[in-house]
């Protein structure tokens, strides 16, 4: 079977690998599509301090059982399905507590452990997640879709809350969708008009060009001086994390999505003195990825023009490097296997 790996960074290539044997309890999937990430991505480039080289990058992907067992759950030979992959110890203090997403050891595909550019993959079956339906495409949205959705889900986001979200990338827009979904007002701000315009379409009441117009005038406009009752940071920079402590309210709400790369120096007082709730989030729930697929499957959320671009497997170095020149006009970029 063909795998793509990334030997080094800045280098992809395509090898032969035998088909992978399946274990007791695992199931064999051939991988339909992939989803590039930003640790995808970071770790072609070199900076994702996780990533060990070679790896088989991928954690979002939709696939169809070829082989698996008889068993409880219902799954058999050609179901299109997506899985849970985060890998985790079940015996640190994290997972004790039943907070499996943030396993001390977490092994996350494509990161710690290879991923899912390959044809065929196994998984343990206890990580399958049924399709319900949906489009194996669809599918490979899940998963970055849940890291928003659990994110947002730490806040307890209410109906009255006026929320920004700063960065309108997939994860940007997949955390506006997951606010409109608990009845906020949201806006996304953004240095590209492209985004900001894909934001509109998914619904923001209002979004904010920081290129042309200063974030905090605007805040003060849209809010009457009070700043946002929310304020979602999904660029991972160090500007844009205090760009949120300025604009979100007194006794406000600030949730960290994207993955900073750089140190952030601030006065720490200003937490105290706003009195500000201030959330980390990583990765989600197995039940984030079920009631995301409910949702969609009911026609509320339409994934697939998320979609910007659908590259064959062996063109994957020129979707890795149309990434990294992202100009803000590509979403999502899947690679079909």
């Amino acid at each position: 079977m063909k795998t793509i790996i990334i030997e080094k960074p800045g280098q992809i290539k395509i090898v032969e690998n035998p088909m992978p044997k399946r274990k007791e309890n695992e199931v064999l999937l051939k991988i339909r599509y992939c989803g590039i990430c930003g640790a995808d991505v970071a770790s072609y480039t070199g900076n994702q301090p996780f990533t060990t080289y070679p790896r088989i990058p991928g954690h979002e992907f939709s696939a169809e059982i070829a082989e698996i067992d008889p068993n409880p759950y219902g799954l058999k030979v050609g179901d299109v399905v997506t899985a849970n992959p985060y890998f985790n110890c079940n015996s640190c203090y994290s997972c004790e507590r039943g907070f499996v997403n943030c396993c001390t050891d977490n092994q996350t595909m494509g990161v710690q452990r290879d991923g899912s550019f390959s044809e065929y993959i196994t998984m343990p079956i206890e990580r399958i997640i049924p399709g319900k339906g949906l489009s194996a495409k669809e599918l490979a949205l899940i998963e970055p879709f849940s890291i928003s959705y659990h994110a947002l889900s730490r806040a307890h986001i209410e109906p009255t809350d006026t929320v920004l979200v700063v960065g309108a990338g997939p994860i940007g827009l997949f955390a506006l969708i997951s606010a409109k979904m608990r009845g906020a007002t949201v806006y996304v701000a953004d240095t590209l008009q492209g985004r900001l315009d894909m934001a509109l379409e998914y619904g923001a009441h209002g979004v904010i060009n920081v290129s042309e117009k200063n974030l905090m005038e605007a805040m003060e406009e849209i809010t009457e001086k009070r700043g946002f009752d929310v304020c979602v940071e999904a660029c991972g920079l160090s500007e844009t994390f205090l760009n949120c402590i300025d604009a979100v309210c007194f006794a406000g709400k600030i949730i960290l999505i994207g993955n900073g790369k750089k140190e952030t120096t601030f006065l720490h007082s200003v937490l105290l003195k706003k009195e500000l709730n201030v959330f980390g989030s990583r990765n989600a729930y197995t039940k984030d990825f079920k009631a995301l697929i409910q949702l969609v499957s009911q026609g509320k959320v339409d994934l697939e023009k998320m979609i910007s671009k659908i590259y064959p497997a062996q063109e994957a170095a020129e979707a890795f490097e149309a990434l990294v020149n992202n100009d803000g006009s590509l979403k999502k970029v899947l690679l079909e296997m």
